[in-house]
């Protein structure tokens, strides 16, 4: 847990700074504008963008602010405005910031919405809304205008690699589930059978060994782990004399669900 939790505060206070683009943003309903136009006090006013993404300006009526930046509304302000002012030099500031959200569901964390008040990248976010150790990682992802964008969240979390990260936008949906199956089961010829709560990188020796070790009556180079990928169950020997013996290939990582399985007998 300690590895895991320095890997994920490395990533983000030291790298991630330097591997994230910058974005414009973009203005949304409910945001608060200050449109100024110069020496021209009566065409200057301060607006709230209604529901129907539109914001009224003197002397123009009604014009579309949402989905634009500030930059480009500036522009369309500034050609519009032309029939009324010779070259008006237009400003837009963003005063309030009301649009800017992200969402959460799935079940592994709270679901609820967290306000975007800066640019704010995946692993960022992810770092300040809660514990992640009984989240389905694999399985998560983040809608974008209803398509996935992203998928599978492990190796930006839990290896660290940020070329995995992006930078999220107004309206991204975070789907997090939980841990269907939390739990390693150790089974057969061990002290203490039992289920152990899985860790990111238990493996198959750490298993046996807090379930008590080998009885004498195992056979350890009959270990397997029984796994299920999707709608199929496989499974891996593990010669676990050999890994006694320091043959570390035999140390395989387990997952979620894992049955370690060592058998029993008197030859």
């Amino acid at each position: 847990m300690l590895r895991y939790l320095v890997v994920v505060f490395i990533a983000v206070f030291f790298f991630l700074p330097g591997l994230v683009n910058a974005q414009d943003y973009v203005i949304g309903e409910g945001d608060g504008l200050f449109i100024s136009v110069w020496d021209e006090p009566k065409l200057s006013v301060s607006a709230t963008v209604r529901p129907d993404g539109k914001i009224t300006i003197p002397g123009l009526g009604d014009v579309v602010a949402s989905g634009l930046t500030p930059g480009q509304l500036q522009a369309e302000l500034t050609e519009q405005l032309k029939d009324l002012v010779r070259n008006p030099i237009v400003t837009v500031s963003v005063e309030r910031i009301t649009n800017s959200r992200v969402f959460f569901f799935g079940g592994g964390l709270e679901v609820g919405v967290q306000d975007l008040l800066r640019q704010t990248s995946l692993l960022q976010m992810l770092s300040t809304v809660g514990n992640l150790q009984n989240t389905d990682l694999r399985a998560a992802y983040v809608l974008r205008d209803g398509e996935k964008i992203k998928e599978d969240f492990h190796a930006l979390v839990v290896e660290g690699d940020v070329r995995e990260d992006i930078l999220l936008r107004n309206n991204d949906v975070i789907f997090v589930p939980p841990l269907r199956e939390p739990n390693v089961y150790v089974l057969g010829a061990v002290e203490t059978p039992k289920n152990i709560i899985f860790r990111e990188g238990l493996t198959v020796l750490e298993a046996v060994l807090e379930a008590g070790g080998f009885t004498p009556f195992a056979r350890e180079n009959r270990t397997v782990v029984i796994r299920k990928q999707g709608d199929e169950e496989i499974t891996i020997p593990v010669r676990g004399k050999d890994l006694l013996q320091g043959d570390a290939s035999q140390n395989i990582t387990l997952q979620p669900g894992d049955y370690v399985i060592i058998r029993e007998g008197l030859f």
